[in-house]
């Protein structure tokens, strides 16, 4: 193993320009690339392996998880992240056209931490892929056991290491509530991907009742002070790093692009969008049953609420090409 150039760690008070560096794990690497992004570690708040972000010489006040799969375990349940990849892949297939294949295409999973979503991205056929984040203990893992197939990037998504208009799809997956500044990430994105590209977004609802991170009901609809102490109060954390958008809001935040939401194509018909455990049993096959029914009317009504979007995102004028569902996706009207 090779020793890093230049690392991110739990080093107090340690302050370091991480521009580029490569960790060598058994035929894989870490390849870092942070554009001059300067980093300080505080070493007396906040999570593990958090740290103050300084943008030209102006601090932001949130911090940048640079641990994230370090003290959220899901990050590191395989069954769990393979089963969303396959519902992305399944998703991007049908707006394709393309089945469940990704041949010959050009993939970054931009916030990918350790690798699995990346990994069944290359297994259904890129041509190349791409894991970008700045969680490098998740790197790491993930360069060990997929970097013979998929390259992983430590770079901060305001400043994504790709040319302009150079990859064909990108994965977006419950990320923004994470970042610092979603909107530029946002911008970044349309900056690399291709002109006849696609975006796939999952997106957490502001207005979702139960917060999936921390399991407490109404969360995120409190102001950040309210929502710290929630937390405190129910020994979840020391504090709510999230922030969530409403649908106006995240309307606003993909504003650049046009954006199809297949959120209740996947609900009605979820075994076709691998999405079977999302309802099980017979209770499941009548939920089913009733949304694929429902008139459209009434699902439009409920979409503020609904906890969790699935959106596909473009920068050109076009629609889904795979077959017709019993719910179709709707166009998102942009702000």
């Amino acid at each position: 193993m090779a020793v890093p150039v230049c690392a991110v760690t739990e080093c107090g008070g340690l302050r370091l320009t991480a521009l580029r560096f490569t960790v060598a794990v058994d035929g894989g690497s870490v390849v870092g690339g942070l554009s001059g992004l300067t980093v300080g570690v505080n070493a007396t708040g906040g999570r593990k392996g958090s740290a103050r972000v300084l943008l030209g010489g102006v601090g932001k006040q949130r911090l940048a998880q640079l641990e994230y799969s370090e003290f959220q375990a899901a990050m590191l349940d395989e069954d769990k992240r393979r089963r969303k990849a396959a519902k992305i892949i399944a998703v991007l297939g049908h707006y394709l056209g393309t089945g469940n294949s990704l041949d010959g295409l050009t993939v970054a999973d931009i916030g990918c931490s350790a690798g699995f979503i990346a990994d069944e991205l290359a297994a259904a056929g890129a041509r190349h892929t791409f894991g970008v984040d700045i969680d490098v203990p998740g790197l790491r893992k993930a360069a060990k056991r997929f970097g013979e197939r998929v390259e992983f990037v430590c770079a901060d998504g305001t400043a994504l290491p790709f040319p302009d208009c150079s990859i064909d799809v990108l994965v977006f997956n419950h990320i923004y509530e994470h970042v610092v500044d979603p909107d530029a990430i946002m911008a970044e994105m349309h900056r690399v991907l291709a002109d006849d590209g696609v975006l796939y977004l999952g997106l957490g609802n502001r207005l979702g009742v139960m917060e999936p991170h921390y399991k407490l009901p109404f969360l995120s609809y409190l102001p950040p002070s309210l929502a710290d102490r929630y937390v405190r109060l129910f020994g979840r954390a020391d504090n709510y790093y999230e922030r969530y958008r409403t649908r106006r809001g995240l309307r606003r935040m993909a504003r650049a692009f046009q954006v199809h939401d297949y959120t209740f194509p996947v609900l009605a018909t979820p075994a076709r969008f691998a999405g079977g455990e999302l309802f099980p049993g017979v209770a499941g096959r009548i939920a089913r049953g009733a949304l694929a029914a429902t008139p459209r009317f009434v699902l439009r009504a409920l979409l503020p609420i609904v906890p969790t979007y699935l959106w596909v995102a473009t920068k050109g004028r076009r629609g889904p090409a795979g077959p017709a569902l019993p719910q179709p996706p709707d166009q998102v009207r942009p702000l």
